[in-house]
């Protein structure tokens, strides 16, 4: 095997140009088929983040909801009835929609209000880092995302500006509370999100349902079920995947990222079989030699799948780096791309797949050689 291996590498490191060039379609590869399933995880990852990070057990939501964002609303009546179920710690009115916002300039830019209880931790601001949430219940006050301060007109906290031409001022700053629709959130107290958004006292978007410890999940939410009429009862899990699969497959947007790293697989996988079939090709007179020494056929195919898979790992370590530099670049943009740790070990054995498959072409290639072919040079 030493022997082998020992062969392979000399083999493939003997030309530099040729492995180079070789290095480079695989990279190339492996990082576009990288970027693109990033982006499709990227997108999945924000059209969810305000479920993800609201510590609610059920949500009840308009008959056909289907995201988060879904204008829609409840008769704030269900509360009553919902916090009556047997099981149920308590159920907090979620107050959400679009608003204008007004800048010191006169500039007019629309945003998404989401209404929230700073005391009752159902959903609020998180990676806060300048500010405090709880000053959201003392007056017209909010909570914007640094990422978003040259779209609003302020700098920080303290900055000012007007919704609904109600004068509003900054409390707090997080990071990283981006809107995969680029219209910024802002977070205002419940009871003001009615004012900024239209909505009436009598109603609400959602319902953050909290359950007891103790409680039997499965019958609460039937007994939930049974007091909401033609509201919808989910679990967080359901109404994460709802309005995960709205977004990405219901609106075309996840199914065009889809596409694109499906497609960027296809070319990565091509682009790789003819690099390195090209390259084993070059080397079709010394593996002619191998024949006319003697060397048995599986000796030459093992040689030539090191080769492919020293391709591999060499060509991925650098296809990772760049992939870590792609998704340092992107955290504070509008879309980043995400990749998960599963993510790299799929691509991962998909760049050894290409790579061995890619070999297999060649070997094909190599068993027709006239081993005679070496004494006519």
């Amino acid at each position: 095997m030493s022997l082998t291996f020992t062969l392979a590498s000399r083999n493939l490191f003997h030309d530099r140009l040729r492995f180079i060039a070789t290095l480079i379609g695989i990279v190339f590869s492996v990082v576009l088929v990288m970027v693109q399933m990033g982006l499709y995880l990227g997108f999945g990852h924000m059209v969810t983040t305000m479920i993800d990070h609201t510590s609610a057990d059920i949500w009840v939501v308009p008959k056909g909801a289907k995201s988060f964002e879904d204008p829609s609303l409840l008769d704030l009546k269900l509360r009553d009835r919902v916090a009556g179920v047997q099981g149920v710690a308590s159920a907090n009115p979620l107050v959400i929609g679009f608003s204008d916002w007004r800048l010191d300039s006169g500039e007019v830019t629309p945003v998404f209000i989401v209404g929230v209880d700073p005391h009752d931790g159902g959903l609020q601001p998180w990676n806060v880092v300048d500010g405090d949430v709880r000053a959201l219940s003392q007056g017209p006050t909010v909570a914007v995302d640094h990422s978003y301060f040259d779209r609003l007109g302020v700098k920080g906290v303290g900055g000012t500006a007007e919704i609904r031409g109600r004068r509003v001022k900054v409390v707090a700053v997080t990071d990283g509370i981006r809107s995969f629709t680029t219209t910024p959130y802002v977070f205002v107290d419940v009871k003001n999100a009615r004012t900024y958004t239209g909505t009436p006292p009598d109603r609400a978007s959602d319902l953050l349902v909290r359950l007891k410890p103790d409680a039997d999940r499965g019958k609460t939410i039937e007994a939930i079920k049974a007091q909401v009429g033609d509201a919808g009862v989910l679990s967080t899990a359901e109404f994460r995947k709802r309005s995960h699969d709205f977004w990405l497959f219901g609106t075309g947007a996840g199914a065009a990222l889809f596409a694109g790293a499906l497609l960027g697989a296809i070319v990565g996988t091509v682009i790789v079989a003819q690099t390195l079939y090209s390259s084993t090709k070059d080397h079709l007179s010394e593996f002619a030699t191998l024949r006319a020494m003697g060397s048995s056929n599986s000796y030459i195919y093992n040689v030539i799948i090191y080769q492919a898979l020293l391709n591999a790992l060499i060509g991925f370590s650098f296809a990772a780096a760049i992939g870590a530099v792609v998704v340092r670049m992107t955290a504070k943009s509008a879309l980043p791309i995400v990749i998960t740790p599963w993510l790299v070990a799929a691509l991962l054995a998909l760049t050894v797949v290409m790579c061995v498959i890619s070999a297999i072409g060649a070997i094909f290639r190599i068993v027709r050689i006239d081993p005679a072919t070496v004494f006519m040079r």
